[in-house]
């Protein structure tokens, strides 16, 4: 075979099959060219290969051939599109599925901080117990509100922000235990309601509810969130339903991870309230409607959005390309 001769015939067309590959876009009759011109450059390569071994005419046409078959096989990432999908559809989806059990775990936090600031704050011994009246009169005084302003506002809003994306997160990954999320939600109950118990009882209550109101709105809530999801990868283990607990398992940790990722977002809001507004010596009801608003912003997130997504067969899983495809189960 005249190589030279096959080169000025087809030369042509392997140039337009290098500029359909290469296309941003393609419309349909150009896919279809595309697919043509990629069989005849796949028979030219066979000829080239069969008639002369390994040329560096022949490395030039698989060049070419490679290219257009990543075009026509391949997908490349879209990155602006995973992010719009994963924020406007997986992560409000996976929210929404929350809402009832997050409300439940709010009312059991509710529950347990109430009975202890009125154990403590009813009880002298129990108050007592906690220190001497000199560093409990301290800590309402100082300790309480200095908490807030030790540290420039910018560290003290990371500081916060890390602490509890930590704790949200192993919410979340701890959550199969079923304990674990119980217990987060228990100590910070039992913390908060100490603190407002000592405050209370040395005459600062109004100082406590200024100080938490504006960032703990929307931080405890994400708190609440990350239990759970915890909850939920822990019940996915324990009633699977008709899936294979693994397969079960697998879909709810796989779409709940998305919480613990998507509340590293929501606690850096409340970090920022914390760090910038909270020891701010600004008027309280103007920091506690700041604070109510970011709350807001979150719930509009969780159960607007959410309830759309939900709505459209979001589940918060991976898509099937991503995951794989699911087994199909009777009923």
């Amino acid at each position: 075979m005249d190589l030279d001769a096959l080169a000025a015939a087809r030369r042509t067309e392997w140039d337009r099959l290098d500029e359909l590959s290469r296309a941003r876009r393609l419309r349909g009759r150009e896919v279809d060219e595309l697919v043509i011109r990629y069989r005849a450059a796949s028979a030219d390569l066979a000829d080239i290969k069969t008639s002369a071994g390994r040329t560096p005419l022949g490395d030039y046409v698989s060049t070419i051939l490679a290219r257009a078959r990543l075009r026509l096989t391949g997908s490349g990432t879209d990155t602006r599109g995973a992010l719009s999908r994963f924020f406007l559809h997986q992560l409000p989806a996976a929210l929404y599925r929350l809402r009832w059990t997050t409300l439940a775990v709010a009312l059991g936090f509710a529950v347990i901080g109430s009975l202890v600031a009125i154990w403590i704050a009813s009880d002298a011994s129990a108050l007592a117990a906690l220190g001497s009246r000199a560093d409990l009169e301290y800590y309402a005084e100082h300790r309480f509100t200095g908490y807030y302003r030790e540290n420039p506002a910018a560290v003290f809003a990371g500081t916060v922000w890390t602490n509890n994306a930590w704790i949200a997160v192993q919410c979340v990954l701890f959550g199969i235990t079923g304990i674990w999320p119980l217990y987060i939600v228990m100590q910070n109950a039992v913390g908060v309601g100490t603190a407002g118990a000592v405050m209370t009882a040395l005459g600062h209550g109004d100082v406590f509810w200024q100080f938490i109101a504006p960032h703990g709105m929307l931080e405890l809530t994400s708190v609440f969130v990350a239990a759970a999801a915890g909850l939920h990868v822990f019940w996915a283990w324990v009633a699977p339903g008709r899936r294979p607990r693994g397969e079960a398992l697998a879909a709810a940790g796989r779409a709940l991870v998305t919480v613990a990722i998507g509340l590293v977002f929501s606690l850096a809001l409340s970090g920022a309230v914390e760090g910038f507004i909270t020891p701010q010596p600004w008027p309280w009801p103007v920091k506690v409607l700041l604070g109510a608003l970011a709350l807001a912003v979150f719930l509009f997130y969780m159960l607007v959005v959410g309830r759309r997504a939900a709505r459209s067969g979001e589940t918060g899983d991976l898509a099937e390309s991503e995951a794989g495809t699911p087994r199909l189960v009777a009923g």
